[in-house]
């Protein structure tokens, strides 16, 4: 029992430094990116509707959520650093529900039968779907785990996330999904890019 919380503790460690550093924590997904409908930049775009099942058996709808702020997370239990962020997407879900923000996690096991043990472990409470590759490839290619999509009310892509990042780069995230921080235009950003030089 002290030799996990040992590990636990460099783990934890090894990931605020990196988080720090500014790196982003990603596993690779072992599937090939298609390209789907989501190349290049993303942002503006109408995020791409599915129908998918949850863990207790309802089907969903993206497009059924249309006037909330969604967070879509592709994860899987074998990614390390999605375990490291679903308590936060967690957190957040409960912190802003009552404003309209909606945290679907999308499962992309292959293995079905080990996603509700680890969803009971964690012990996350916010909607978690099977995923399927042809939603993966609807969304560019989920190439990399964790891999988030922050969906605005009018069902637009604000932003998209591969890897891991911060706590408080996730919560700003959600709250430019809000409408409550104004989010960067892609021209505006490039432009603000090459300022400096």
């Amino acid at each position: 029992m002290k030799r996990n919380a040992i590990v636990l503790s460099v783990v934890t460690l090894a990931v605020a430094l990196m988080l720090y550093a500014g790196s982003r924590l990603a596993v690779p997904h072992d599937k090939p990116a298609a390209g789907g409908k989501l190349r290049g930049n993303p942002q503006g775009a109408l995020a791409p509707d599915f129908t998918l099942q949850s863990l207790d058996g309802r089907t969903v709808r993206l497009a059924d959520l249309r006037g909330k702020a969604v967070v879509l997370n592709f994860w899987a239990t074998w990614c390390g650093p999605c375990k490291i962020e679903m308590p936060w997407l967690d957190e957040f879900q409960k912190k802003y529900s009552a404003q309209g923000v909606e945290v679907i996690g999308v499962s992309m096991d292959e293995d079905r039968s080990k996603v509700g043990p680890f969803i009971q472990e964690l012990g996350v409470g916010y909607t978690i779907l099977h995923g399927t590759e042809e939603v993966g490839d609807a969304y560019g290619g989920v190439q990399f785990l964790p891999a988030t999509f922050y969906i605005d009310r009018e069902g637009k892509i604000v932003d998209r996330v591969f890897g891991l990042v911060s706590h408080s780069e996730i919560e700003g995230n959600i709250k430019k999904s809000m409408g409550t921080v104004a989010a960067v235009p892609p021209a505006q950003e490039h432009a603000d890019t090459h300022e400096g030089h």
